[in-house]
């Protein structure tokens, strides 16, 4: 099927589905006009795709192999650069159409800059957000602009979902009250651990988009993302967290933001591709 607003790219190399076949469909939005520090989340998409042509397909963890799977990858949004609203509107439709042709089927995006989340949110509505991510993104505007990538969680936040963020170590008084006055929880890098992010989640109601910034993870795994920020978490310790999620919650969706780089074998796009192979596979094999 032809989607309205995406177009082909490089695709994942796998022998791939057709996305009225999947179980999950893949797509890019290649943004990031609101970037505010080191610019080239625009090429995320593109160097997550072809990092991932370092990877096995077989999961050793998990037995899984990809290759088996019901992947497809339907290309990127042909997005309106400069015009976040418009964009998003754009990655609202495409997630619709998506569901339309194929209404089982996880939805993962790649991206990218994080304001970008609100556009399958929106369309998902999901019950519950989970974030991984180095901000809290809860700014009502930045650089006055609503929409800009510090304020993704606030506009969600408005949408009636309930916010879990793991792995934050910056932000703002302002958004320290306003999660306070929202009831979004939100963990510490220093404090994460497995435990507290079980502790949270469990209750949070079904189903769940999982959205994972890239620049939670510490800073020599990921230096080329849009606004890093030193001591973040190991993958490992996420990876386990992820695992949990998808054996005692329903997904709804799916995303890795935040990706940058101006270069092919980038360290944070390997890092992404490794984690997009792992919940794939998780999801696989534990998933509701």
């Amino acid at each position: 099927m032809d989607f309205l607003y995406t177009y082909e790219t490089l695709k994942l190399e796998f022998p791939f589905n057709k996305a009225e076949n999947a179980d999950f469909i893949i797509f890019g939005i290649p943004f990031d006009s609101t970037t505010s520090y080191k610019p080239g989340a625009r090429f995320g998409p593109t160097l997550i795709r072809q990092a991932t042509m370092n990877l096995e397909s077989y999961i050793l963890d998990y037995d899984i192999d990809l290759a088996e799977l019901k992947i497809a990858d339907i290309g990127d949004l042909d997005i309106v650069a400069g015009n976040v609203l418009e964009t998003i509107k754009r990655g609202i439709e495409t997630i619709r159409e998506i569901k339309e042709v194929s209404p089982g089927a996880i939805p993962i995006l790649l991206g990218g800059e994080h304001s970008m989340t609100f556009a399958p949110v929106k369309a998902l509505m999901p019950a519950s957000y989970v974030v991984f991510d180095a901000h809290l993104d809860l700014r009502d505007k930045y650089e006055g602009n609503p929409w800009n990538h510090a304020c993704v969680a606030r506009r969600i936040s408005e949408l009636d979902v309930d916010i879990a963020e793991f792995g934050i170590r910056s932000g703002i008084k302002e958004e320290v009250d306003y999660a306070w006055e929202k009831g979004i929880r939100w963990v510490h890098a220093r404090e994460y651990d497995v435990d507290k992010f079980k502790q949270i989640v469990k209750k949070l109601p079904e189903p769940v988009y999982l959205s994972i910034d890239i620049d939670v993870f510490d800073l020599s795994m990921v230096p080329s993302t849009g606004t890093p920020e030193a001591g973040g978490l190991r993958f490992w310790e996420v990876v386990k967290a992820l695992e949990w999620l998808v054996k005692n919650k329903k997904i709804a969706g799916i995303d890795i933001m935040e990706v940058a780089g101006m270069e092919l074998g980038d360290i944070t796009a390997l890092t992404a591709s490794k984690l997009l192979f792992y919940i794939m596979g998780a999801i696989a094999r534990f998933g509701k």
